[in-house]
Formats: C-alpha cells, structure tokens, sequence
C-alpha cells in the first residue's frame, strides 16, 4: 500500500514538474487577452456566458447548503483550476499552451459550479496575472468554465454507465475537456477574424492547427494528473466523496 501511494506521488511530482516547467515570459494563449475581441463579440459572449453563471451560483449556493462539509473540496477544486490554468507553456508554434484544470470540479460538482469556479479563476488571472481580460472574461468564460467543463461531465457520465471504469473516465474527462476548451477558442477567434480568402473555416483550421501543437500532449498529461488526485482523494478524502455519490457507500 505504502508502495503504492509513494508511486503516486512521484507521478503527481514528475507530471506537476513537467507542467511547472516553463518560461514565465508573458504570452497570451488560451485566455483571450484584453481588448482583443471586437466590441460586439465582447457584448456577445457575455450574454451568452451570464446565464451559466447565474446557474452555477445558485448550484454552488445549494450544494454549500445542503453539504457543508464539501467545501474544502470546493476549495481544491478551485485551486487545482487556478495553479493548473496559470501555467504556461511554451509552444514550438511560437505561441504557449496551459493545461485547465476543470475536468476535476466538473466531476465533482458538475459543470454549473466550474461555471463560477472557472469565472473566479479567470478573473484573478485577469486582475493579478494580465492573463485574459475583463472584456473578454465572458469568451474565456464560456471556453473554459463552461464547455470544457460540460464535455468533462459528460464525458465521465456516458463512460462510467458503458464501462464503469472510473480512472478511465476521470481521464478522458480531464483531457477531452481540455482539448475542447480550445477548440471552442479557436472558433471564438475564427468568428472574430475570419480568414480574408477561406472565410471562417479557414480561419478555425489555422488556430485549431497552431494550438493541436502543444495541446495535445497537455491534455494527456492532465488526464494522468487528473487521475492521480482523484485516487489520492479517495483514498483521504473518502466520506465526502460518498456525500457526492462518486464512490459506492459501503455496506
């Protein structure tokens, strides 16, 4: 057992390294930075990202209310969102990727709570890291605190009922909500500057194409950290993961 758990964590130490590793040289990747949407795409997709909000507050206020004792589980999973979503990396395209870090709250409590999570989270980034911006929070929004998060959910639902493979869906959870919060970024940024001779299409595959890049092995490393803190948060935080009804109770 003890074999095991210092396993564990080497792995969550050498993935955390890998993801740590990086240059802080200021970049704007994921995040769409301030002031860099035209003004009506700005308007745009915070009306689209306010309702989702809404949702996951009053989610969030429920939860809090009826579990209490999750809260320190909120907690992390904010926390896991923001160190993991703050890292840069750099990219051999010339631009930097992160991973996100969503997969795991969505999981937890569903995508409406990351809805918040992910807003709070990017507006921290905005205030203190220049990463994002306010103007565009709501784009940022519905890309990483609400599509990523929803695939994530999903993702884990529709595996755990044909599989019940619970590290599996944790996983492809974690890195499918990754890859989807940038493909759906990319389509931001087509919709906004599409291409002067292929349209918008053209334009999806060559932000799509430069972010594949790098994204992709970053996925798949947040699946397997991803995995990790969930097997850690099994094995102590194991009650309010039954309160959740994410691990059987036992008899």
């Amino acid at each position: 057992m003890k074999k095991h758990q210092g396993f564990s964590l080497a792995m969550m130490a050498g993935l955390s390294g890998y993801l740590v590793v990086g240059s802080p040289a200021p970049a704007h990747a994921m995040h769409i930075m301030e002031g860099f949407l035209p003004v009506g795409w700005a308007i745009f997709w915070w009306v689209v990202y306010l309702p989702f909000l809404v949702w996951g507050l009053r989610s969030l206020a429920r939860i809090t209310r009826q579990h209490p004792e999750t809260k320190l589980l909120l907690a992390l999973a904010g926390a896991f969102t923001f160190v993991l979503s703050a890292l840069k990396i750099p990219s051999v395209t010339g631009s930097c990727s992160h991973p996100t870090g969503t997969g795991l709250g969505a999981v937890l409590f569903g995508p409406a709570v990351m809805s918040v999570l992910g807003g709070l989270v990017l507006l921290f980034q905005a205030l203190l890291l220049a990463h994002g911006g306010l103007t565009t929070l709501g784009a940022n929004g519905v890309s990483m605190a609400v599509i990523g998060p929803f695939m994530a959910y999903g993702i884990y639902r529709l595996v755990m009922h044909l599989s019940g493979r619970q590290s599996l869906a944790i996983f492809l959870a974690a890195a499918l909500a990754n890859l989807l919060t940038y493909v759906v970024t990319s389509a931001q940024l087509a919709l906004a500057f599409p291409s002067a001779t292929g349209g918008v299409l053209a334009a999806f595959a060559k932000f799509a194409g430069i972010f594949a890049l790098t994204q992709i092995p970053l996925a798949i490393s947040e699946g397997l950290l991803t995995v990790l803190v969930w097997n850690w948060l099994q094995t102590y935080n194991r009650e309010e993961l039954q309160v959740l009804n994410l691990i059987k109770q036992e008899s």
